[in-house]
């Protein structure tokens, strides 16, 4: 087995876990949490960034060099995986500064449950979180009002980026999939993240809610094309339920739901995120059915 069929399902695998949880393509409007401050945003963020570095932690605790150097990478590779951990822990260090200089308490790590079970399912989810971080602080930019803070979480989303395209390399993966990056609400992106906390200190509540989990049984095999099937055919209503596809480039594009199916539309590459939703032409956390669940699509 290729590297890349190795780490692709690996992905697919992990998060369908968890997820047990203009133009041609319409105008779609996307909506955070009401009411979000910078303050809000700023511990948001490292609540986000908590993640991030324990899972690095975690990952290179576990597995050994050797295990990543079996997968296909060469040491320069493991080498840079290491030093993405550590600029993840420098981010943890940088907003807790600024969150305590703003005379608040920030939050603080959570328990965590990653469910890394090899080498290979460590690369193929760090590829994944390091794009919804990216989603995660473009989705947040929008309702940030203070210049320099807006600017401080720019020069954090940029090397996220930049840890997203290394890891893709490394796998032999386009580089650069899209033009663009999606941007996603911060309830989505806490929905994913709620999916590996299993506990977190008293004062930590971020007071979102998750969504509702997407559970999907095929979530090995969806390609643009491909027919997405739910684990329930029955937990949402034919006719008024639709599968939103949002790719940065493509936008969000929709498909009906029918008998717990939809079709997956063409046109998606690059980490694809799939919510449920009550609109066929928009996607606001009023609408959002459940999900959101992240997906790979070459």
């Amino acid at each position: 087995m290729t590297i890349f069929r190795k780490i692709v399902t690996s992905v697919v695998v992990a998060f369908a876990a968890f997820s047990s949880i203009t133009g041609a393509h319409p105008i779609v409007k996307r909506q955070a949490a009401p009411a979000l401050t910078d303050l809000d945003i700023l511990q948001f963020a490292l609540t986000l960034e908590h993640l991030e570095s324990a899972f690095y932690k975690e990952g290179f605790a576990k597995f050994p060099a050797a295990d990543f150097l079996a997968l296909g990478l060469t040491q320069e590779d493991v080498d840079g995986l290491t030093q993405i951990g550590v600029t993840e822990a420098t981010h943890v260090t940088a907003l807790m500064a600024a969150i305590a200089g703003a005379g608040a308490t920030p939050v603080q790590p959570c328990t965590y449950n990653f469910g890394l079970t090899d080498a290979a399912s460590m690369v193929a989810a760090a590829k994944v979180l390091e794009a919804v971080g990216i989603s995660a602080y473009l989705g947040a930019a929008p309702l940030i009002t203070d210049g320099k803070i807006l600017s401080a979480a720019a020069s954090i989303v940029t090397v996220e980026s930049r840890h997203q395209t290394f890891i893709r390399t490394a796998l032999k993966q386009s580089p650069v999939p899209q033009a663009f990056d999606a941007a996603v609400s911060a309830r989505q992106i806490f929905t994913l993240a709620a999916g590996f906390i299993t506990e977190c200190p008293a004062g930590s509540s971020l007071g979102l809610q998750a969504f509702p989990s997407l559970n999907i049984v095929n979530a090995a095999t969806v390609t643009a094309g491909s027919v997405l099937t739910l684990s329930d055919p029955t937990a949402f209503a034919d006719g008024s339920t639709f599968c939103a596809f949002t790719s940065g480039e493509a936008g969000t594009q929709f498909a009906p739901l029918a008998s717990g199916s939809c079709v997956v539309p063409q046109g998606l590459g690059g980490e694809v995120y799939v919510v449920l939703t009550s609109s066929g032409t928009t996607v606001t956390d009023e609408v959002v059915l459940a999900g959101l669940s992240p997906y790979p699509i070459p």
